[in-house]
């Protein structure tokens, strides 16, 4: 799905110093999406993604023209398209996902810098979420339910 792969690159540009289109390509391959060079190129565009320098003189793709607010709408367009249910035991919040899309939705969750949220761990289709308190495990679930409904 283009929006799990659009995560997966954000998440890759910002982990590595990627150069080029291949190389791109080649991370993406071996994190399990199936693309090509074409597809890879339509995603730089559809992303916005800019080449800047490094402290080597080299280059790198960065996104730069994404505004905040285009960001937090497409992490809340992941969560509401891979989310099914969510539970809480205590302090942890279990969200099942669509086959598949559990770490796309984790990363989304993660990226939204939520205060209550510690971290999140993602299988297939289902994530484990720490939260800071029981407290603020409900609110995140609040602030889901406002996302998905």
């Amino acid at each position: 799905m283009k929006v799990d792969r659009h995560v997966k690159i954000a998440e890759l540009i910002n982990k590595y110093d990627i150069e080029t289109q291949e190389e791109l390509a080649e991370r993406l391959n071996r994190e399990g999406f199936r693309v090509t060079q074409a597809t890879v190129s339509r995603d730089i565009r559809d992303m916005k993604l800019s080449k800047v320098p490094t402290e080597d003189g080299r280059q790198k793709y960065s996104v730069l023209h994404t505004s905040h607010m285009e960001l937090t709408e497409k992490y809340m367009r992941v969560l509401k398209d891979g989310y099914i249910s969510m539970d809480m035991a205590q302090n942890i919040l279990v969200l099942k996902t669509a086959p598949g899309m559990a770490m796309a939705v984790a990363a989304a969750v993660d990226a939204m810098k939520w205060q209550e949220v510690v971290g999140c761990i993602a299988g297939d289709d289902t994530i484990m979420c720490a939260i800071r308190t029981m407290e603020d495990t409900l609110e995140v679930m609040e602030k889901i339910k406002r996302i998905v409904d």
